[in-house]
């Protein structure tokens, strides 16, 4: 602990450099302000008495001049301090820039402290032989189990064979061309014969008798 020295000085920071100068950019506004009233004040005195009293009046201008001065200097001092702050944001945002930048650059390097650029050539030439053979399993798992048993020219006769029987039944299907004929009914009319007529009136008779014996 420092006890003859006291506390060091902390580093200023760039906020509080900032919020200085502005504080005392507001002061010197005010001042200002101040001066150029009572500068006013003064022309008014020499104008009136210009006429009237020229000493009063020549003195009232000494005093506006001299206001005027310290004026301007306020005016050149407030110039100075905005462009500082100016030039202070500017140095922050570069810094804040700078910060942001390297401690990208510092993620990445971590990032690619565990990687080489050998290994990742491997690893993307094993993803790369995994794949062909996920692709030929797939291949053999797709492939018809009985297909290489099978033997091509008895399955192209068979083939043949079925074409054949399909166009047969399609001929015996096809109608005929037959020759236009009249109209004429398939069947005579029923005509009933003398016969016909006998055997009816005997089944009569024979079911009359029949009934008059009971």
């Amino acid at each position: 602990m420092n006890l003859f020295f006291g506390k060091a000085k902390s580093k200023t920071t760039a906020k509080d450099s900032i919020v200085k100068l502005r504080e005392t950019l507001a002061m010197l506004e005010k001042r200002q302000a101040h001066l150029e009233t009572k500068a006013e004040n003064e022309y008014k005195i020499a104008k009136l008495n210009a006429t009237k009293n020229r000493r009063v009046a020549l003195m009232a201008l000494k005093k506006k001049k001299a206001y005027d001065v310290h004026i301007d200097k306020i005016n050149g001092t407030r110039m100075t301090i905005e462009t500082q702050v100016m030039a202070i944001e500017n140095a922050n945002v570069n810094l804040e820039t700078m910060n942001a930048l390297r401690g990208g650059a510092e993620a990445m390097k971590n990032i690619h402290g565990s990687m080489d650029i050998n290994k990742v050539d491997a690893t993307m030439d094993d993803i790369r032989d995994q794949m062909d053979i996920a692709n030929e399993i797939s291949d053999a798992i797709s492939r018809p189990v009985l297909g290489d048993e099978l033997d091509e020219d008895e399955l192209l006769n068979e083939l043949e064979e079925l074409e054949q029987e399909e166009l047969d039944a399609k001929m015996l299907e096809a109608p005929t061309p037959a020759m236009s004929v009249p109209n004429v009914p398939s069947h005579e009319p029923a005509v009933r014969t003398n016969t016909s007529v006998e055997d009816d009136e005997e089944a009569e008779l024979k079911a009359l008798q029949a009934s008059m014996a009971m």
